[in-house]
């Protein structure tokens, strides 16, 4: 499953299988008092509730950030130059 839905926390357990793997791609800001920023980075999947049933889920934050970005620029490249989408 991939988690992109721009909602913090929406994914709950009983919406997964048991033994799924959980791409999480959300990142939202979330307000948070306890926090000297004010506020807490959650994603779109409710990590603690929905872990033990996987076999697979990335962290938010720490998870799929770095590498969706590489692979947006390049297919956006791509594309431009052609080599998709034509």
């Amino acid at each position: 499953m991939v988690a992109a839905l721009g909602k913090p926390e929406f994914v709950t357990a009983d919406m997964v299988k048991e033994g799924a793997v959980v791409i999480d791609v959300g990142l939202e800001r979330v307000p948070d008092a306890t926090k000297k920023s004010g506020f807490a980075l959650k994603g779109d999947v409710k990590f603690d509730e929905v872990a033990p049933k996987t076999s697979f889920i990335t962290p938010v934050p720490g998870g799929v950030g770095l590498m969706t970005i590489c692979s947006l620029m390049q297919n956006t490249l791509k594309a431009a130059r052609g080599a998709i989408y034509s």
